[in-house]
C-alpha cells in the first residue's frame, strides 16, 4: 500500500500556510455580510492551496529532478565539450536571423 509521500505532504503544508489565512478572512467576510469579498478570498485561497502542486508538476517532480541531475553526469560529456557546444550554438544563432518563435522551440 502506497500512501502520500513526503513531497505531497510538503506541498500541502505550503499550500495551507498560504491559503489558511485567506480562508479565515473569506469566512469572516461572509459572516459579516460582504459576500463579494468573502467569495473572492475563498477563491484566492483555493488557488493558493493548489499553487505549489501546480508548480511542482510543471517543473517535473523528484524523479525528474534526479534524472536530470544524474543524466548529465553519466552522459560522459565533459565541461569543455558542453562549453564548445554553447559557443557553436551562439555563433550559429548570430550568423543567421531566426524568428523568435523558432528560437523558443529549440
Amino acid at each position: 500500500m502506497k500512501g502520500p509521500g513526503i513531497l505531497w505532504m510538503l506541498q500541502t503544508a505550503a499550500g495551507l500556510s498560504m491559503a489558511g489565512p485567506m480562508f479565515i478572512v473569506g469566512v469572516e467576510f461572509l459572516r459579516s455580510g460582504q459576500y463579494v469579498f468573502g467569495i473572492t478570498f475563498l477563491s484566492f485561497g483555493t488557488i493558493a492551496l493548489y499553487l505549489p502542486t501546480y508548480f511542482v508538476n510543471q517543473i517535473g517532480g523528484p524523479r525528474t529532478w534526479l534524472r536530470r541531475r544524474f543524466g548529465r553526469d553519466s552522459s560522459g560529456e565533459s565541461d569543455t565539450d558542453s562549453d564548445e557546444a554553447t559557443v557553436e550554438a551562439e555563433t550559429d544563432e548570430t550568423s543567421t536571423r531566426v524568428p523568435l518563435l523558432d528560437r523558443l522551440r529549440k
